[in-house]
Parts: C-alpha cells; structure tokens; sequence
C-alpha cells in the first residue's frame, strides 16, 4: 500500500481527532514536533478510529509521544518499549501498534530487544527519533553519537563508532526499513502509512534533531537528500546501500520477504505426557 499524503482526505477523521489535550514539554525547535504531526496524518489516511490504534514507547523525550495523541498509549520502561508493543500486538492483532523511542533508549539498553524484534517479523512499525545524544539526561553520546562529538560529559569525545541501525536491521531481519525526517512530515507521513499496512516487523529511524544539545543539527535541513536506488528487495544489496549511505539518505531502502528458517517437525510427545514425566 502507498499512500499520497497531498491527496484530499475523504475518510471520517480529521488530524484534531488524533490530538490528546496534554501540550508537548518539548523544547522549542525539537525535531519531535514534527513526527507527531506526521503521526496524525498518517492516522487520517490509516481511516481507523483512536481507540483502534496504539502507541508504545519506552523513556526519554521522544517517549513522550504516547501522551500526545488522542489513541491508546502505554509510557512503559527504559528500552523495553518492544516487548511491550509486541506483546500487546500478539495478544490483540486488532489494534494497529506502534512503537517510538529515542536512539538512546532503543538502541542502547533497548539494543537487543530491536535485533530480536526484527528476526520475530511481528507485525508492528517501530518508530526510532534518533537525534544522537541522550537528551533527557542533559547530552550524553548516545550509540549513534560520532565519536568526536565534545560535551561536558564526554570532553574527549566517546571515542566509539557509532552504529548504523538501518544495516543491523536488515541483517537481523526486519522487512521494511526506511528513513525519515522530522522537517518533512509528510514524506515522513507516507513512509508510517506504508510501514503500518506491511505485513511484518516496519523500522523507520527518523532523523529528529536535538537544536538543545546539538544545535548544529539545524544543518540537517541542509544535508538530507533522497535515497539513491530503491527500495530493495534484495537483502545484500540494501546492505551495500546502507553501509555506504552517508546517513541523510530519505526513502525506503529495503521491502521484502522474512528471513526463512527450516520447518520444525510437528511434536509428537502431548503437555500431559510431559508432565507426567517431569512430575515430583
């Protein structure tokens, strides 16, 4: 599915249904603003009602966000926003769920639950508003931070390589994968409808920047361009893509098949029979 977000809106729903009555404590500038507004228009083109929605997140200022919109939220723990969303996902497959966060929070303490979301391929888009620093805890470099970025807290630098989160997401098997911008809602907007009608595990990362902590990061404006070739359906070659993309790349870079594993036999051995054999 793909969805122009410029056409005229005929559903029943207008982007003020999907507003909450909490006002954002964002700061002034922050790039956060903008992937709420691209929320709600995704959310009018989705043409279903706030209660049939989800939002999960974890900690951190982009975790916020659930406050923010008029559908079900769950402010859940540091990095474990996934476990949480797949969880209320495979318990109930009605809703739509989405899942948001900050580079922080999903990529450090919440790193593992993303590689392993991604190899589950469970129907859900996952929402990542990297800024590279930990912004709620006053600019901290962060997974994604470059290794010669100076604050207070790091004067030398962190000195470590900063991961690229869209390559480890087609390695680990996430389906669709793409990149947006805070600055640009609606090519942001098209990306969430397309990701929420895929059939699987969606990752987008968006580019949201931190002008607190990181006020260079205006510049992004300035840096961001349209993806080269795609989006792939092949797995290495939206590898290759990613590990030479500079990073400011816009679009779709990989949508295809799960990765596949061998069919398990069929059990032959019933609970009761396990109990019996195990009981005390």
């Amino acid at each position: 599915m793909e969805c122009d977000v410029n056409e005229p809106v005929t559903k029943a729903f207008l982007a003020k249904d999907f507003k909450s009555d909490v006002k954002p404590i964002w700061c002034p500038g922050c790039g956060d603003f903008g992937v709420v507004a691209a929320l709600e228009r995704a959310f009018v083109h989705l043409g279903r009602p706030p209660e049939q929605i989800a939002v999960v997140s974890g900690i951190g200022c982009s975790s916020r966000l659930p406050a923010y919109t008029a559908a079900y939220g769950f402010h859940g723990v540091h990095g474990r926003a996934l476990p949480f969303a797949i969880g209320l996902k495979t318990s109930r497959p009605d809703l739509e769920v989405i899942a948001v966060g900050g580079d922080g929070d999903g990529y450090s303490i919440g790193g593992n639950h993303f590689l392993h979301a991604c190899r589950r391929n469970v129907d859900l888009l996952y929402i990542v508003m990297d800024n590279h620093v930990y912004g709620m805890t006053k600019g901290q470099p962060s997974p994604t931070t470059e290794p010669d970025w100076v604050t207070d807290i790091a004067p030398e630098g962190s000195g470590l390589h900063p991961i690229n989160p869209l390559a480890l997401a087609v390695a680990a098997g996430a389906t669709y994968i793409g990149r947006g911008f805070a600055g640009d809602p609606n090519g942001l907007a098209k990306l969430i409808v397309d990701g929420i009608a895929w059939p699987g595990f969606s990752f987008i990362e968006v580019l949201s920047p931190c002008l607190t902590f990181r006020p260079e990061q205006k510049e992004w404006k300035r840096l961001v361009h349209p993806a080269g070739e795609g989006p792939f359906e092949d797995r290495a070659r939206a590898a290759a893509a990613l590990l030479s993309d500079d990073g400011f790349g816009l679009g779709l870079f990989f949508r295809g098949e799960p990765l596949v594993t061998p069919a398990r036999p069929a059990a032959t051995t019933t609970l009761d029979e396990i109990e019996r054999r195990f009981a005390l």
